[in-house]
């Protein structure tokens, strides 16, 4: 089986070191912008079937939305990040859930993922503000790191 997962969000909010760390199982100290989209695969057990995610990481800066949005279609699921210490990354995320719910499968997976939990102090955005946005909006919701 073979599957497309998206990760999407505002720029900063910690995708491509999400994808690195589920990709190589290393923590990313630092990173740059992503420009465009950058691409990894994983072959993962589901059921004791192997299943292939091709995990397209796309850009979260504004300039690039017209070129990520295409990445959209064929997509089966998506993970949707914030960054738990900026309200402006969490803020975004109704724009970006409605572009995931237009422009991909009618039936896509969505899951909203916070991250930067490492950074506790520095919290903008409570636990319970983000699963009440992920259960009015029927989404599983995840934090991580």
């Amino acid at each position: 089986f073979l599957f497309k997962f998206l990760v999407i969000g505002s720029a900063g909010a910690g995708k491509s070191c999400l994808l690195h760390h589920f990709i190589e199982n290393k923590f990313k100290a630092d990173s740059s912008h992503t420009i465009g989209v950058e691409f990894g695969s994983k072959v993962v057990n589901v059921g004791g079937r192997s299943v292939k995610l091709q995990i397209w990481d796309t850009a979260g800066q504004e300039r690039f939305r017209s070129v990520t949005r295409s990445y959209y279609r064929g997509a089966a699921g998506a993970l949707l990040v914030y960054d738990m210490t900026s309200r402006e990354t969490y803020n975004a995320l109704t724009n970006w859930l409605t572009d995931a719910r237009t422009l991909a499968s009618p039936n896509i997976m969505i899951l909203l993922a916070g991250n930067k939990k490492d950074l506790e102090d520095d919290r903008e955005v409570s636990f319970l503000e983000a699963s009440r946005f992920a259960q009015e909006n029927g989404l599983c919701f995840k934090c991580f790191f």
